[in-house]
């Protein structure tokens, strides 16, 4: 999507006027990077890891970890798992939920990480 085409829905959204539905589904995709994100991040900082030490026991890089950790990409599931045993921690996947199913779901890790879609 454009920089001209982000401005005008935010300008529409502050003006309360309705989102195109492809900026909703955008919105929510980097909302969930984020979220996972944090959760990586705050689990990884529970164990006193370093990302090089996450990193290995991934079987990942450090620029790998940081990526993750800054919402950058989209992991595979397979390096999801791996991800969650190295953090021991539960990976959960929820998906979209609804009439309206666009857009991803939630993926947290353990209990108290992350947060689970309503």
């Amino acid at each position: 999507m454009s920089p001209a085409r982000w401005k005008l829905a935010r300008d529409r959204r502050l003006a309360g006027g309705d989102e195109p539905e492809e900026l909703k589904a955008r919105r929510a995709e980097i909302k969930a990077k984020f979220d996972l994100g944090q959760a990586v991040y705050d689990r990884r900082t529970e164990l006193g890891l370093l990302q090089t030490q996450l990193a290995e026991r991934a079987g990942m890089t450090q620029p790998q970890i940081s990526n993750i950790e800054q919402a950058g990409g989209t992991p595979t599931l397979p390096l999801l798992r791996r991800l969650a045993k190295a953090l021991d921690a539960q990976l959960t996947i929820d998906t979209p939920r609804g009439a309206n199913r666009t857009g991803p779901g939630q993926v947290s890790l353990g209990g108290s990480l992350g947060q689970r879609a309503p």
